[in-house]
C-alpha cells in the first residue's frame, strides 16, 4: 500500500508510534519515515540522543521515546516532512500537534484551519496555537485538535481569504 499510495498502513504506523503509556507522559516525537534513503538530518539535529545515530545513511530513524522531550527541533530538519510532535496532555479535551508546513499562505496564531489526514482529506477544523517561522527551513505549526484526531492529523489547509490563485 505505502509503495503505491504513499500512505502508510496501520501496520507501518504501529512500528513508529509510541505506546499509550509514553503518549500519556507528555509531548513526544513521531517519525513517519518508511523509505530507506540516504538521509539523516533528524538524528544530527537531536541533541538529546532521542533519535538514535544511524549506522548507515540509509537507515530508518529509530526513536528512544524515553529520551524524547517533544521539543520539536527535529521537525524542521526533515526534508521529507515526516516528523511530528504529539502532546496528548495539552488539555482535558484537546491534543497539541506540531507539524511541518511549507505552503502559502502561512496561517496566523488563533486562526482556524482545515486539519488534513495523511491522504489530504479534511478531518475538520483546528485552531493554530503557534506559528514558528524558521529562516531558510521548514516552518512549524502547532495545532490544537480534539484528542480523537491527534493520531490522524498530518497537514493543514489554510483558507485563502483573498481568493487569489
Amino acid at each position: 500500500m505505502l509503495e503505491r499510495t504513499g500512505i502508510p498502513t496501520d501496520d507501518d504506523l504501529e512500528k513508529v508510534i509510541p505506546g499509550k503509556k509514553r503518549l500519556a507522559q507528555g509531548p513526544v516525537v513521531i517519525i513517519e519515515c518508511f523509505q530507506k534513503i540516504p538521509c539523516d538530518p533528524c538524528a544530527i539535529s537531536c541533541k538529546l540522543g532521542a533519535i538514535k545515530p544511524f549506522k548507515d545513511i540509509n537507515d530508518l530513524p529509530q526513536v528512544d521515546f524515553d529520551k524524547c522531550t517533544g521539543c520539536g527541533i527535529c521537525i524542521s530538519s526533515c526534508p521529507g516532512l515526516a516528523i511530528f510532535v504529539i502532546d496528548m496532555n495539552y488539555s482535558e479535551e484537546k491534543s497539541l500537534i506540531k507539524l511541518p508546513h511549507e505552503m502559502l499562505p502561512l496561517p496566523e496564531k488563533g486562526e482556524d484551519v482545515y486539519a488534513l489526514d495523511r491522504a489530504g482529506g479534511i478531518l475538520g477544523k483546528a485552531k493554530v496555537v503557534r506559528v514558528l517561522k524558521i529562516k531558510n527551513k521548514t516552518n512549524i505549526i502547532s495545532l490544537e485538535v480534539p484528542k480523537s484526531m491527534a493520531m490522524k492529523v498530518r497537514g493543514i489547509k489554510v483558507e485563502d481569504k483573498n481568493n487569489e490563485r
